[in-house]
């Protein structure tokens, strides 16, 4: 068996035994491209929950130094990150543990489609993300549709670039709720080259690959 048909594998498996009241609730802010919105709204959703009442906490969250976003996080409860060490370096991951032991109601995931450091528990952010669902935490995630496996080939003719990170289709069967988020080709661009999504010294990079009006086009046709 694959390694694709063992991760499949146990997204069905969750899928037919886990729709029981006892687990989380999986909500997936979905978009075509970085910088289209989907961890601010994922955010501004966490503001509003907050004011409620909920018990929402944020286990990762990745801004990409968008000062927009970061801003966002201030007055959310943030759980610390887990430091690793791999290869000399200081990194960090989500820590599932200790969002399993604070046990909020409602937790926000970012970058589904992440690959763990080697020697985490799980080799995927997805797959943490389903330990988290199946504690019965509700989980707030986000991800690009290059990481989604089905099209993962479409986007690679479009666009030149092989994306690596995938996430299987059937996280998406299992949510029960997706948002999808986009935003024109022009606003994306402007927003490109206003150093919105990323530092300006890659901008012209960002232009000269990924973010030219043609190709976003059509990745908006696929997400649609």
């Amino acid at each position: 068996m694959s390694e694709l048909d063992d991760k499949e594998k146990r997204v069905e498996q969750f899928l037919k035994l886990n729709r029981a009241d006892s687990r989380g609730k999986l909500k997936v802010y979905i978009g075509m491209s970085a910088g289209v919105g989907k961890t601010y709204r994922m955010l501004e959703e966490a503001h509003d929950l907050l004011k409620k009442g909920t018990n929402i906490k944020v286990g990762y969250v990745e801004t990409h130094g968008r000062k927009e976003t970061q801003a966002l996080i201030q007055g959310l409860p943030v759980i610390p990150r887990r430091e690793v060490f791999y290869k000399g370096k200081k990194l960090d991951e989500l820590d599932v543990n200790a969002i399993l032991l604070l046990h909020p109601d409602i937790v926000i995931v970012d970058e589904l489609a992440h690959s763990n450091i080697p020697g985490s528990k799980n080799e995927k952010r997805w797959q943490d993300v389903l330990d988290i669902l199946e504690s019965g935490i509700d989980v707030i995630t986000a991800v690009n549709i290059q990481h989604i496996e089905s099209i993962n080939e479409d986007v690679k003719q479009i666009t030149g670039v092989e994306v690596k990170e995938r996430v299987p289709d059937k996280i998406l069967q299992l949510a029960d709720e997706v948002v999808n988020i986009d935003l024109t080709a022009k606003e994306l661009i402007t927003r490109l080259k206003e150093g919105k999504i990323y530092d300006h010294t890659k901008v012209q990079q960002a232009l000269t690959n990924f973010f030219q009006p043609e190709k976003i086009l059509h990745l908006l046709s696929i997400q649609d």
